[in-house]
């Protein structure tokens, strides 16, 4: 017995039909943000990734005439424009929620409790990973590092920080949002909605009074590196190499505050006096 095309799912039908272009009054005024755009690069085709996001912050998401005027107003092809949209993450290819939110999952947020607060957030809000709430104001969805490990686990906010989550204040945090009540990030602005945000990733600028100088800057977990260089810190003690320092040297034993040094001993309720194993011990002992 042989199977139709319809049966194994492929489709023989037409082509897909031209998106259907901008009213005209929205394609004027796309047109105008466009040119402001395109003037900062020598080539124009360098405007493409922030003309994405300025189509994004009109529609919410990009769409195929977002695309289609994209590939106009830079005279390029659709395929071209569709193969940058499609690659990288932060344009949405479908209709999402007023909020982004995202929590990390990668190595050190989701061994701190990022695999537990999204887990935890599917289920209280009846999502999964890139879909909406029903209200259309919460979309939920797993993300890539952030850059932000001295603050793990992290949960963004259309692109805001809210350091040191629980699965409780995540929670919390989304029920704020879809109740409309003020939520201010850890760092940097307080929050706006997806389109405007995109509409600012697009090169324009964020005209909410006092919204810029909220931006902020790095939090005491980010600076303690450049502290350490500049002598402002005590130094964690590191542990001599075998056999470059004598057994007895006297060596300042730091509080657990001064545990900067992953290569520091640290005893535990696991260890076992009987058998140490401490990093100065020779191998063989």
């Amino acid at each position: 017995m042989t199977t139709s095309s319809s049966e194994r799912g492929v489709g023989l039908g037409m082509p897909e039909l031209p998106p259907p272009a901008y009213p005209d009054d929205v394609r004027a005024r796309l047109e105008t943000d466009a040119r402001e755009v395109i003037a900062r690069y020598p080539d124009s085709r360098s405007a493409l990734l922030p003309l994405l996001h300025l189509v994004q912050a009109e529609d919410g998401y990009v769409t195929r005439t977002g695309m289609k005027f994209c590939a106009d107003v830079l005279e390029l092809t659709t395929a071209e424009v569709t193969a940058v949209a499609t690659f990288y993450s932060m344009y949405r290819r479908r209709p999402s929620g007023d909020y982004q939110v995202g929590v990390c999952t990668n190595t050190l947020c989701a061994v701190m409790g990022g695999d537990a607060i999204f887990e935890t957030l599917q289920e209280h809000l009846g999502v999964g990973n890139g879909e909406t709430t029903g209200d259309g104001k919460v979309t939920l969805e797993h993300i890539e590092c952030n850059a932000a490990c001295d603050y793990a686990p992290v949960v963004m906010v259309n692109w805001e920080f809210f350091d040191n989550q629980t699965p409780a204040s995540a929670t919390r945090l989304v029920d704020d949002l879809r109740a409309g009540q003020p939520v201010e990030p850890t760092r940097g602005a307080r929050l706006c909605t997806f389109k405007e945000t995109a509409r600012i990733l697009a090169g324009f600028p964020d005209e909410r009074p006092g919204a810029v100088e909220e931006g902020g800057s790095a939090g005491h977990a980010s600076l303690v590196g450049l502290r350490l260089a500049k002598g402002e810190t005590q130094p964690a003690r590191v542990v001599h190499p075998r056999d470059a320092a004598p057994r007895d040297e006297q060596v300042h034993d730091p509080s657990p505050t001064e545990r900067l040094s992953s290569h520091d001993p640290v005893e535990t309720s696991a260890s076992d006096p009987a058998h140490p194993s401490g990093p100065t011990a020779e191998e063989g002992e």
